[in-house]
C-alpha cells in the first residue's frame, strides 16, 4: 500500500517525541503502541487469524471453557474495562458470561476503536459501550458514568509478555490506578514455548507480521515526514534464550 493511499495526519507530539528518543537510545527502540494506527490495527487482526499465530485461538477456547467460572467469581453488573481492545473479537465471550453494566474499550487507534465499538454495539444493543481513545499503558480518564461502578479489567492477548519485567510492573500499576481499589483483572499470559513455535508465530511465512512492523516506518514517513526507504529494511523476530522470551520484532536495515 502506498503512503498516498492513506490520509496525511498532523504529527502527534508524543509520537514524535518517542521516535526521536527511541532512535537516539543506545539500543534503538520505539514503544509498541505506535504500531497501531488504523492500518497497523488491521494488519494485527490479520495476524491473529494466521495458522501460525496460536494465542488468539487458544485464548478464545480458554474463555469459552472458563467464562462461567469467571462469572461465578466476579458476579454481574460490573463495568468491563478492556485495555488495548483492538477489534474486541474475544470480548463477546466475556460479556455474555458476566453481563456487565457497561463496557469500556480502550485503544490508542481511535478510528479502529470506534469502528469496533460500533460493531459490538450491534451485537449487544442494550449494553452501554463507551470507547476511550487513550494509551492504556498510562493513566487515562474513564467516562464519568462508570467511575463509581465496580470494575473488571480485561487484558487478553498475552500482550504483557511484550514488556520487560520493570515495564510490566509499571503497566500493572497503571492498570490499578485506572481501575481503582477493589477492582479485578482478567489477564492473558502465554507460557514458555519452544523457540521454533514462537518465531513462526511472530515471523509468519505469509509476511503479514513483516508488513505490520514495517508499517511503523511507513507511518513515520507519512506523519513525521521521515524518509525511510522501506525496501532497505526487513522484519526479523528472534528468541532471547537467556531471558526466555521472544524479543519485540525489529526492522533490520
Amino acid at each position: 500500500m502506498a503512503d498516498l493511499d492513506l490520509p496525511v495526519r498532523a504529527a502527534d507530539p508524543a509520537f514524535c517525541a518517542d521516535v526521536l528518543a527511541g532512535l537516539a537510545a543506545p539500543v534503538p527502540a520505539i514503544p509498541a503502541r505506535w504500531f497501531y494506527d488504523h492500518r497497523g490495527s488491521e494488519l494485527f487482526e490479520e495476524i491473529t487469524r494466521l495458522p501460525e499465530y496460536y494465542p488468539t485461538r487458544t485464548e478464545a477456547a480458554l474463555l469459552d471453557r472458563y467464562s462461567g467460572e469467571i462469572a461465578a467469581r466476579v458476579g454481574s453488573g460490573e463495568a468491563v474495562i478492556e485495555f488495548g481492545s483492538g477489534s474486541s473479537t474475544k470480548t463477546p465471550i466475556l460479556l455474555r458470561a458476566v453481563r456487565p453494566a457497561a463496557y469500556v474499550p480502550v485503544d490508542i487507534s481511535g478510528d479502529f476503536l470506534r469502528e469496533s465499538a460500533a460493531a459490538l454495539q450491534e451485537e449487544f444493543p442494550d449494553l452501554p459501550i463507551y470507547p476511550v481513545e487513550a494509551d492504556f499503558t498510562r493513566q487515562f480518564a474513564l467516562p464519568a458514568s462508570v467511575r463509581a461502578a465496580p470494575k473488571l479489567g480485561f487484558f487478553p492477548g498475552s500482550t504483557i509478555g511484550n514488556f520487560v519485567a520493570r515495564s510490566a510492573v509499571d503497566l500493572l500499576r497503571a492498570m490499578k490506578e485506572n481501575l481503582g481499589e477493589g477492582a479485578r483483572l482478567v489477564i492473558g499470559m502465554d507460557r514458555i514455548k519452544p523457540p521454533e513455535i514462537l518465531v513462526r508465530a511472530y515471523d509468519d511465512p505469509a509476511g503479514v507480521t513483516a508488513a505490520f512492523t514495517l508499517n511503523l516506518l511507513r507511518r513515520m514517513n507519512r506523519e513525521l515526514q521521515a524518509s525511510f526507504d522501506l525496501a532497505g529494511f526487513a522484519h526479523e523476530a528472534f528468541y532471547d534464550e537467556a531471558g526466555r522470551a521472544l524479543q519485540p520484532a525489529r526492522e533490520v536495515a
